[in-house]
Order: structure tokens, then C-alpha cells, then sequence
């Protein structure tokens, strides 16, 4: 499984969810509506979610595994990051 496009969409209110992300998985299939969030202990993703009739919410698509959820988690992390950068330097270049 290679994760072929991340499109990170920021989050422009103050919270804790900084961006809502899709990707796409050997450019057949997409993933829409990954959070990103601030935690207590950094940035992390959870997944797309529905709220159920007894008031949980559970995941609508999931990693199997830790290992590929943690793929995932750092290669959106990784491009939330760059997306971040990207708008610090404008930013700076608009100064």
C-alpha cells in the first residue's frame, strides 16, 4: 500500500483540530476527512468517524494495525508540517 497524494485542508478557528486531511492509496482510493489534532502530547491524526446511536463515535475507515496506522500518522504529519512551513515563508516574503 503507498500513500500517493495527501491534501491537507488547515483549519482556520482556534482549537485543537489544526486541519482536515484526505489521501489517496495507490491512486485508487481515497481517504477523506482525517483529522488532524493538538493532544497533550503533540500533533496526531484521528480517523474519519460517525457518531452512533448510544452517543460513541466510531471510526467509519482504519489502519488493521499499528504499524500501517503509524505509516499513515507520519506520512500526514510529515505534509501538515511542509503545508505549515510553506505558509510561514510567504508570511515572511509578504513582510
Amino acid at each position: 500500500m503507498n500513500i500517493t497524494d495527501v491534501r491537507v485542508r488547515k483549519v482556520a478557528k482556534e482549537g485543537k483540530m489544526k486541519a482536515v486531511v484526505s489521501i489517496t492509496i495507490d491512486d485508487e482510493f481515497v481517504v477523506h476527512d482525517i483529522k488532524v489534532i493538538e493532544g497533550e502530547k503533540g500533533l496526531f491524526i484521528a480517523m474519519p468517524s460517525r457518531k452512533a446511536t448510544d452517543g460513541e463515535y466510531r471510526d467509519i475507515a482504519h489502519p488493521i494495525n499499528s504499524a500501517t496506522r503509524d505509516r499513515i500518522q507520519t506520512i500526514i504529519l510529515d505534509k501538515f508540517q511542509e503545508v505549515m512551513d510553506a505558509e510561514s515563508e510567504e508570511a515572511a516574503k509578504a513582510e
